[in-house]
């Protein structure tokens, strides 16, 4: 699956290989405790002014939280067919890097079975992918620019960055609160709206700024709904975002990303590779 530039230039730099079971680009401490405390909690936010605001600041909540457990799902439909990617690991927001295990379907669409998982390492402006097939030796790693990349790298390693499915809510609009309910045993507030690449963009930190600029030209819109859901200390526990590409065909493709966080102030240590396991060589192409 060839996912195509909006303004009709061509194939843009990213192909995610649902029919091979390969679904990632064409290369392609803390200790707060998990609870919030009684005197931390927010209000619910139910005007859309207000909604919004508590929306938009989540990145924010989780930076002050240091670091959470991360469990990711991204779903891909197009032309009827869906693939589902899933995977864990933790995130430090105070250092902006993370480690994922990332388990690709097979061609019949069930996961873990046409491929070893993959391991991802996040780190500013680069995408690290060990067991990356596609002719890379399994003990070699993949570096990637994020920015170089159609979408920022939003979808296109089978997994959102926490940090970047946070900032993209900065340009949330029309959020409406949708009432309380549990979430993994955890009172949560849910909000549902519209972000928008370009505005998120322009208020981003640096960490993510260049990866949300690169994604304007990326995506079929620059509109992403979501659903969010926040804990009582205006923590992000769990965002859904579609996000549509034009690929080629008339109705497109959509890509839904779920990330949920918990276990905030959990120790991650992330390493970034040695330059000596960085492979160098030629990749072969993802597209089936």
């Amino acid at each position: 699956m060839v996912v195509q530039d909006r303004r009709g230039g061509g194939a843009a730099a990213v192909a995610l290989a649902c029919g091979t079971g390969l679904a990632v680009g064409l290369l392609t401490t803390g200790c707060s405790p998990d609870g919030a405390a009684a005197d931390d909690q927010e209000p619910p936010a139910r005007g859309a002014a207000a909604a919004a605001v508590q929306v938009r600041e989540s990145a924010d909540a989780l930076v002050r939280a240091r670091s959470a457990q991360v469990r990711t799902s991204m779903e891909t439909i197009s032309g009827g067919t869906r693939v589902a990617i899933r995977g864990t690991g933790g995130y430090d927001f105070a250092t902006s890097t993370g480690r994922l295990r990332v388990v690709l379907p097979d061609p019949a669409g069930r996961a873990g079975g046409g491929h070893q998982p993959i391991t991802e390492i996040l780190a500013p402006g680069a995408l690290f992918m060990k067991n990356r097939g596609a002719g890379v030796p399994a003990d070699k790693w993949v570096r990637v620019a994020t920015g170089s990349l159609a979408d920022g790298n939003l979808v296109t390693g089978g997994a959102t960055d926490p940090l970047a499915a946070a900032e993209l809510l900065r340009g949330a609009r029309n959020v409406t609160y949708q009432g309380e309910e549990r979430l993994d045993g955890v009172m949560v507030r849910h909000y549902r709206g519209v972000t928008d690449i370009q505005t998120a963009a322009q208020v981003a930190s640096p960490r993510t700024r260049s990866a949300l600029v690169a994604a304007e030209e990326g995506f079929t819109t620059d509109e992403v709904p979501f659903d969010v859901y926040l804990d009582g200390a205006g923590r992000l526990r769990k965002v859904r975002q579609w996000f549509r590409f034009a690929n080629g065909a008339p109705q497109g493709a959509a890509v839904v990303s779920t990330t949920e966080l918990s276990g905030f102030g959990s120790r991650i240590s992330v390493q970034l590779p040695d330059e000596r396991d960085i492979y160098a060589g030629k990749i072969a192409s993802a597209t089936p």
